[in-house]
């Protein structure tokens, strides 16, 4: 079933930016999810449900952005590799706008790895893997470095139980 990858990670950017801009899209943007779903990073692998502690999880996480101030996202590129029939790979290249601290205005590039299960009519995140955001916010004064700790436990799935987090080894 043809998909239109790079349009459907620009539309999940126009959310991302709705939601910067305090409007409740937390159930479109989890709408884009699998019912289950792995996210990896620099803090590991943890697993995830598209649920309300899900959604309330987004509204934590938009907050935090928010609060760095993150102003837009732009999803510069996408490459797609295809798996199998039912599933993609997409890298998508993205584009962020900050106003730092002091009031200077920076533009921060990252990439996030997704995993799409495109066998239905829209396709579904099952799993992304993103590098250490942090460590950019750091590294360009939207975080200070005695509060990264802190920050760091921001919005992220959890392990439901012992046994999920033994699966992922």
């Amino acid at each position: 079933m043809p998909h239109n990858i790079p349009a459907f990670f620009e539309s999940y950017a126009n959310l991302y930016n709705r939601a910067l801009a305090g409007e409740n899209v937390f159930g479109d943007i989890a709408a884009r999810f699998s019912p289950r779903f792995i996210a990896a990073g620099p803090d590991g692998v943890s697993t995830g449900r598209q649920d309300a502690a899900f959604r309330r999880l987004l509204a934590r996480g938009y907050a935090f952005y928010r609060s760095i101030g993150t102003r837009k996202m732009t999803a510069k590129r996408v490459e797609t590799t295809r798996i199998d029939a039912n599933h993609m790979m997409a890298k998508v290249s993205y584009c962020a706008d900050y106003r730092k601290p002091d009031g200077a205005d920076i533009k921060l590039e990252f990439d996030v790895t997704y995993f799409l299960d495109v066998s239905t009519t829209k396709p579904t995140i099952f799993g992304f893997v993103s590098g250490d955001e942090m460590a950019l916010y750091r590294e360009h004064g939207l975080v200070p470095a005695e509060d990264a700790e802190t920050s760091k436990q921001r919005a992220r799935p959890r392990l439901d139980t012992e046994h999920e987090r033994q699966r992922l080894h």
